[in-house]
């Protein structure tokens, strides 16, 4: 998706001002964004590329003018009421007007050992790799209108496969509801030039990992 959120390569938004190394939240309220986002996503109503595809499709407006944890909450009220966990008049009123679906939050004791844990997504390999490291490859002009992890800038590019990674969970489908449709997963190393043109500094490389249906063979 050609979202608010694809801005690589995009001029007009001044420059990225890195933020002090450990700086994670500028609030208390933004904690508790944090919290309740990952407690709400560890029922398990929605996978983590659902997630990102409804902060996605926020409107560029809205999302643009939105600091990042006002994004999360964003989507995390649209995921809420999609699933029916609440209503539109619940979030205007700020509290609760009928009887609330029944869930199992995740307790305050097992928050920790659930972000160490993590998420599996790599996957048995049912085929062979199509790709090897040294081939050279060009992204496919893809714009699709559901969710995507190939960047805009990065789409009709030529590049070389630095690695295979494996297997792993296809997004743009996950993020639908679609199934997990697993597939090899790559990084691919592009020349400046390539992505910007000429006018790039030619000392630029910049590596992607790209899915394998993202690429095509030279």
């Amino acid at each position: 998706m050609n979202g608010p959120q694809d801005l690589g390569g995009a001029m007009g938004f001044g420059p990225v001002l890195p933020e002090p190394e450990g700086e994670l939240f500028h609030a208390d309220w933004e904690k508790g964004a944090f919290a309740l986002t990952l407690a709400m996503g560890a029922l398990g109503r929605w996978s983590i590329d659902a997630a990102r595809h409804t902060r996605e499709s926020i409107p560029p407006a809205r999302y643009l003018s939105a600091s990042y944890y006002e994004i999360w909450l964003t989507a995390l009220e649209r995921l809420l009421v999609a699933h029916g966990l609440t209503t539109e008049a619940e979030l205007r009123e700020g509290r609760s007007l009928e009887a609330s679906p029944t869930v199992r939050p995740l307790p305050a004791p097992d928050v920790l050992p659930a972000l160490m844990r993590g998420t599996q997504y790599s996957r048995p390999a049912a085929n062979p790799a199509r790709f090897a490291v040294g081939d050279r490859v060009r992204t496919r002009n893809e714009h699709p209108t559901g969710h995507t992890r190939l960047p805009r800038y990065a789409r009709d590019k030529e590049g070389v496969v630095e690695a295979a990674r494996g297997v792993f969970v296809f997004p743009d489908t996950l993020a639908h509801g679609q199934g997990e449709a697993p597939q090899w997963l790559y990084t691919i190393r592009f020349e400046g030039r390539e992505l910007w043109g000429e006018q790039s500094d030619p000392t630029l490389a910049i590596s992607i990992d790209a899915w394998e249906s993202y690429l095509e063979p030279l």
